[in-house]
């Protein structure tokens, strides 16, 4: 079984390819150029480096969101694209949860890790998970809101905890204020915890109604509500 891992949630772009449980390669950009214009090669060049076309994969998951609102259309769309195509089951996973994962179990031991994106305006998408006998679970439901909500909900957690993500340089002092015996780890999206924890992704049953797990309403849609009446239909689907 061969499964392709893809995450364009955030500035950075990362791919991975695993073959039986065995990963074969993983790619990971951090010059924030284009993710439309750089995924596709990448993927491209992952699977020709490992002898490998379309046709050999299997499973195609992933990484559903929260992030940058154009990254996720991109992977989301490439990962809808390649699954209706080739006829193979789509998986999705949190953005976050990927971020997560990106600490290994071993050098975690039993601390609540906290994967943070900055959202602007001293807001972000943030969400709280733990190993449980090797996998992720979660301990506060991933979430859009301003550092100050997040960290009054960490309160009364009796255990260690570790802030990871590339973005915490921007919300050290506030966190480090309400937490001093906190860890913050900067750090990147793994790609390969795409692949590695494939069974834990939730399969995507209808590709057509599959979006993006934004969190937050778009700048756009926040504009166009201003003027129009909430309807059941999302945005995002209506335009």
């Amino acid at each position: 079984m061969v499964v392709l891992g893809i995450d364009t949630s955030n500035k950075a772009m990362g791919i991975a390819i695993q073959k039986d449980g065995v990963l074969l390669g993983e790619h990971l950009a951090t010059n924030q150029k284009n993710h439309s214009v750089t995924l596709m090669p990448a993927i491209d060049f992952l699977m020709s480096e490992n002898n490998l076309t379309p046709k050999d994969l299997s499973k195609i998951v992933v990484a559903k969101g929260p992030g940058s609102y154009t990254g996720l259309r991109i992977g989301v769309t490439t990962g809808k694209t390649l699954a209706w195509t080739l006829g193979i089951p789509l998986y999705a996973m949190s953005s976050l949860k990927v971020l997560a994962g990106s600490i290994p179990q071993e050098l975690v031991n039993n601390a609540i890790i906290i994967p943070i994106m900055d959202a602007r305006r001293d807001n972000v998408y943030a969400g709280a998970y733990c190993y449980k006998e090797r996998a992720l679970v979660s301990v506060i439901a991933d979430k859009h809101c301003h550092i100050t909500q997040l960290l009054s909900e960490l309160v009364g957690i009796n255990k260690p905890l570790l802030f990871v993500g590339n973005d915490l340089p921007a919300f050290k002092t506030t966190i480090q204020t309400a937490f001093p015996d906190a860890k913050l780890q900067a750090t990147t999206l793994t790609p390969r915890t795409l692949v590695d924890a494939v069974i834990e992704s939730e399969r995507v049953t209808d590709l057509d109604e599959f979006v993006p797990a934004y969190l937050k309403r778009v700048e756009a849609e926040e504009k166009w509500l201003e003027t129009h009446q909430l309807e059941d239909t999302d945005y995002v689907k209506r335009v």
